[in-house]
């Protein structure tokens, strides 16, 4: 607290003490209330940011890329009320309700809300002096996610699982601007020398008891530790997805895993040198896998094991191509704090550096998965998408998941299949039938955008707004908030309930102090 005014302090002459100003002493506690309630009320976080519109509107004249997969429909309206598209269809046939909003999107292009699927709330930045940074980024990343089309996240492991929740409960109870999330538990990985499958069964029961729908295996996680968390999560309705490496994809998928992160080169059962219940060292794991052939006979058996066993794979190419010496995304960059923007400089000197062995590396495994989930999808194998806003901080939460899709067009998906990897694939992972895709009935989530998307995937980072359970967004407005924000001190997680009692205790306390000195 600043000293008080020298006029004010009392001192041992009665008679100076008695001409100590009252009105003073009221006017400099009115100013310090005032200023508490101004830190207290005036809260970035809880603002809301959404873009008034009427809540029953019609998209006329639009191309429609529904999410299912099917090609694109020119000339379609999409009307939608109080939060669903109450109808949809070629533009002639769609009666448009006289009360309704007309939006007209002239060439534009309507695709369902994104559904990410390793869409983390923190940010990871690489420093040669300290190592990895981990900043939490939960509001910031939330805005950034609608602004760019994503209106529903799983998490898919977290470092602060209940400011996850707190921030989920904001969203839901309306009090914060964000994307509907689905909360995934921490990173459950081996914490014993010995496995301890009975500890993991009661981390995965707790996690259950918070809140989660899904729950993290990571790379040190072994055989039976998995086994008990996969049938403990089963036994709750969740699923697990994992990051794995002490156990590879068949194996994991014969114990019962949903999903895998990444694509197969992470896959360390094609390693010479695995030792069961052992996680090698990666880069030596990588180095053997883009030696091999898509076509090989162990690659096809394990596309196949994970096939029959329903599990799904989460394409996560934005992140793994940030690490094979390409320029980075210009995007991420401005939305960080100016304290860590030197540190970014710093690793982006040498991760984009195309002549590194590393660059090299990566590089080979980046067109490999891009082989490997092309196989699998024609084979018919569930692929989802996300941006994994970890690695180096090449890539940031949204800008990442649109370059995902880039990369899967890239990849050699048609647009429309692309589309669908990034939208109902989740959205059907998640058992959400009412999302990831553009049907009557079905909750009002669309991204509209300026441009024939079928033409140029890279008109996705024109999003003219966004629209998630009917309300419209402008991603202007969430986007220019967040920068320089990643990393920045944010005042409202000073304003805790401990806090307010303290911050309201003081004035109170000077107001006496002050009171009782002037009656001296």
């Amino acid at each position: 607290m600043n000293r008080v005014p020298n006029e004010l302090v009392a001192t041992t002459d009665r008679g100076e003490r008695a001409t100590c100003d009252a009105s003073t002493r009221i006017r400099w506690v009115f100013v310090m209330v005032i200023v508490l309630v101004a830190f207290t009320t005036i809260s970035p976080s809880g603002q809301s940011l959404d873009r008034p519109r009427a809540s029953t509107f019609a998209i006329e004249h639009v191309r429609l890329i529904d999410g299912t997969g099917a090609p694109a429909k020119a000339d379609q309206t999409i009307v939608v009320d109080h939060g669903r598209i109450r109808s949809v269809g070629p533009a002639p046939s769609i009666a448009v309700p006289p009360n309704a909003e007309v939006i007209q999107v002239p060439d534009g292009t309507v695709i369902p809300g994104l559904v990410g699927m390793h869409d983390h709330l923190f940010y990871q930045l690489e420093s040669a002096e300290s190592g990895q940074i981990t900043v939490p980024a939960q509001e910031t990343f939330a805005h950034l996610y609608l602004a760019t089309g994503v209106t529903t996240i799983r998490t898919a492991g977290t470092l602060d699982f209940e400011g996850d929740l707190r921030l989920k409960e904001r969203i839901d109870a309306g009090n914060e601007t964000g994307p509907r999330i689905f909360l995934t538990s921490g990173y459950l990985g081996a914490t014993t020398p010995e496995p301890d499958p009975d500890g993991v069964a009661r981390l995965v029961n707790q996690y259950a008891d918070g809140g989660a729908t899904s729950i993290k295996a990571y790379t040190t996680l072994r055989s039976s530790e998995l086994r008990a968390a996969i049938a403990a999560a089963h036994k709750r309705g969740m699923r697990v997805t994992g990051h794995l490496c002490a156990v590879g994809f068949r194996e994991a998928a014969s114990l019962g895993i949903d999903n895998i992160e990444h694509g197969l080169p992470f896959d360390t059962e094609f390693y010479s040198g695995k030792r069961f219940d052992e996680c090698p060292d990666q880069n030596s794991v990588i180095a053997e896998i883009v030696n091999m052939d898509i076509g090989d006979v162990e690659i096809r058996r394990t596309i196949d094991v994970l096939i029959r066993n329903n599990v799904a794979v989460t394409s996560t190419l934005a992140v793994l191509e940030s690490v094979t010496g390409v320029p980075a995304d210009r995007r991420v960059r401005p939305l960080l704090a100016s304290s860590l923007q030197e540190v970014y400089d710093a690793a982006a000197k040498v991760r984009t550096d195309p002549h590194t062995r590393i660059s090299a590396l990566f590089s080979a495994a980046f067109q490999k998965e891009k082989e490997f989930e092309r196989t699998f999808v024609a084979a018919g194998g569930t692929l989802m998408a996300g941006v994994d806003p970890t690695g180096w901080g090449g890539v940031a939460a949204g800008f990442g998941d649109q370059h995902e899709l880039e990369l899967l067009v890239a990849a050699g998906f048609p647009a429309e299949k692309a589309i669908q990897i990034a939208s109902s694939n989740g959205a059907k992972f998640l058992r959400q039938p009412d999302i990831g895709t553009i049907a009557a009935g079905k909750k009002a989530d669309l991204v509209v955008i300026r441009g024939d998307l079928v033409r140029d995937i890279h008109r996705i980072r024109n999003v003219d707004f966004v629209v998630k359970d009917g309300v419209t967004y402008d991603p202007a407005e969430l986007i220019e908030p967040a920068q320089g924000t990643i990393g920045a001190f944010d005042m409202s997680r000073l304003f805790t309930w401990p806090v307010l009692g303290i911050a309201t205790l003081v004035p109170a306390l000077v107001l006496v102090r002050w009171r009782r000195a002037s009656r001296r």
